[in-house]
């Protein structure tokens, strides 16, 4: 079966085309180079052509086959801006009440694209947002509090809470730049448990962050714990300790302005799914059904808003900023 070629590596490859640079397209349309490179090369593996050729003084030239594709692209891209364009006329049919639950600990990135963009959109929307841990945001789904929750998939009752993932995220170390491990391009459970941790404790959070040690018979040596991820980093960038994290900034800054270090754990670690929670006993309305589908375009292992898509996270190079 053959994969498909969305709308949005279409994009990414037009961009590059004609700004001549991944990083130049990366700049314009604020996506990763990584996520551009990635996109490309999904396109040339699809369809099985060479679409750019790198020269040094003159960055990427598209081949003769691309020249003839970036323009199908290009035409491709304005009939989907037309058939935005005439949703856009009918936007007014998706109007009510939204409750919706976010994890906090994330929520900051998904925040402008996701909840303000669907808010910006469907004006007549009445968005009631709740921030929380995961106890407070499943007790107001089974509680009919909220609508739909952009959670993890922690302590989820299936047989009450239907979760539909939507991309994975791997944990990482997280060091300040001082650290004795933030040189190395991969660390060990082993190497981890050795060295002082501060905790994420939020409700199955910790939970989740304990037990990668436990499947390894190892107990972490928590010298701090804290209900805030901001907390978290800073401690981390002062090196308090070093920290174990899913999320992933585009900026690897505490608050304080100190730099971070994200280091690729080695072996197999369970991953946390974010996605969409929603209780089976409920009825979804146009309003939920809509955001459900703005969440499904900004948020894959290709793709998630507001964050460093961890599909093309390379496992074996050390994340810093420049």
């Amino acid at each position: 079966m053959l994969n498909r070629i969305s709308l949005r590596q279409i994009e990414y490859f037009v961009a590059t085309a004609e700004s001549g640079s991944i990083i130049i397209a990366s700049e314009r349309i604020h996506v990763s180079s990584p996520s551009i490179s990635a996109a490309i090369a999904h396109i040339e593996s699809e369809l099985q052509v060479q679409l750019f050729i790198r020269q040094h003084a003159k960055g990427l030239i598209l081949t003769n086959v691309g020249e003839h594709l970036m323009k199908e692209c290009q035409e491709i891209l304005a009939r989907a801006g037309n058939l935005y364009a005439l949703a856009a006329n009918y936007s007014g049919s998706i109007r009510g009440p939204l409750k919706l639950g976010c994890f906090s600990a994330f929520a900051p990135m998904l925040y402008a694209e996701i909840i303000h963009g669907f808010a910006h959109l469907y004006k007549s929307v009445q968005l009631d947002v709740c921030e929380g841990d995961q106890e407070v945001l499943l007790s107001g789904l089974l509680r009919n509090v909220l609508d739909v929750v952009l959670t993890y998939d922690l302590n989820i009752d299936h047989d009450l809470i239907h979760f539909e993932p939507l991309a994975s995220l791997p944990p990482y170390a997280l060091f300040s730049k001082e650290h004795p491990l933030a040189e190395a391009s991969a660390v060990t459970m082993e190497e981890l448990a050795e060295h002082p941790m501060v905790l994420l404790d939020m409700p199955y959070s910790s939970d989740y962050f304990i037990s990668l040690f436990k499947q390894k018979k190892l107990s972490p040596n928590v010298v701090k714990t804290s209900k805030s991820s901001e907390v978290i980093r800073a401690m981390v960038a002062n090196n308090i300790g070093y920290s174990i994290l899913n999320v992933r900034p585009k900026i690897n800054y505490s608050l304080d302005g100190k730099q971070l270090v994200r280091v690729r754990i080695s072996g197999e670690q369970r991953p946390m799914q974010i996605g969409l929670a929603t209780a089976k006993n409920a009825v979804l309305n146009t309003v939920a059904q809509a955001f459900i589908s703005r969440c499904r375009a900004f948020i894959s292992d290709q793709y998630i808003s507001g964050m460093d898509a961890p599909h093309f996270y390379d496992p074996h190079i050390r994340v810093k900023d420049s």
